[in-house]
């Protein structure tokens, strides 16, 4: 039987290979219902505060909101974000006990929960409402996560699109996690003075580095490490070097 493809089509193939590096490969494909299960088995055990929270049908709604997560580069770099992401919003989340790495996404709320309205909440703990208000404008819901914070802890479609809209996102001078997991990001002289490597750790330094980097070994930043490891271990991919961000400066100190 002979079929025939359109030019246009052509043409929208080509964009999408140009755009992800590869021809538009969904999130599924890596991530399934059993690898997501794998991963996360502990997050509905009963001692969870979060249990029954976070869903394959949330992450993977969530995740087709941006399309370029998980489907740019080759499959190791696919597989490497997966891991990264992973890793860091296991670590976010953890319940479970020490060194074991398996006790991520029990909470979905951080336990300090003291002072403002915009403390921790979804797999990325996303905190300050300046995060709150650009990740709803991100997200398409402009202020609705301002009026309504908790939405991020109530809606596991919401929690799953601000954990991965901060992943995706640039902000002043810190690169998106995503361009450095998948090596698109070439560091500033700043960066470099800073000691700011491409790798895990700069990730690390993303996201808690005035807490938990440029102070040499910290336990949060090896458990981070060893999350990162375990998936890594379980998509087949290596880890890539500097991992950590011990000696590196947080971007907040230039």
């Amino acid at each position: 039987m002979e079929f025939s493809v359109s030019p246009v089509a052509l043409s929208c193939l080509f964009f999408l290979f140009l755009i992800t590096g590869t021809l538009a490969q969904d999130i599924g494909s890596i991530v399934t219902r059993d690898l997501f299960e794998q991963m996360l088995s502990f997050r509905n055990n009963d001692v969870c505060p979060g249990k029954g929270f976070y869903t394959y049908e949330a992450f993977i709604t969530g995740a087709n909101s941006f399309p370029a997560f998980g489907t740019t580069g080759d499959d190791t770099a696919r597989k490497k974000e997966v891991a990264a992401f992973f890793g860091q919003t296991s670590h976010e989340t953890n319940g479970g006990s020490a060194g074991t790495f398996t006790g991520g996404y029990c909470f979905v709320r951080e336990g300090n929960q003291m002072g403002s309205g915009f403390y921790g909440r979804g797999p990325i703990q996303l905190t300050g409402q300046s995060n709150y208000e650009r990740a709803g404008r991100g997200i398409g819901v402009g202020q609705d996560l301002v009026n309504n914070p908790d939405k991020v802890a109530t809606d596991p479609v919401i929690s799953f699109k601000t954990a991965i809209w901060f992943w995706m996102t640039a902000q002043d001078n810190k690169p998106s996690c995503h361009n450095v997991i998948i090596g698109r990001w070439t560091p500033s002289p700043a960066d470099t003075s800073a000691n700011r490597k491409p790798g895990y750790g700069v990730i690390t330094n993303i996201i808690n580095g005035g807490v938990e980097c440029g102070k040499g070994r910290k336990d949060e930043v090896e458990n981070r490490i060893g999350f990162y490891k375990r998936y890594c271990g379980m998509l087949n991919v290596p880890t890539g070097d500097n991992l950590d961000c011990y000696n590196q400066r947080n971007f907040s100190q230039g």
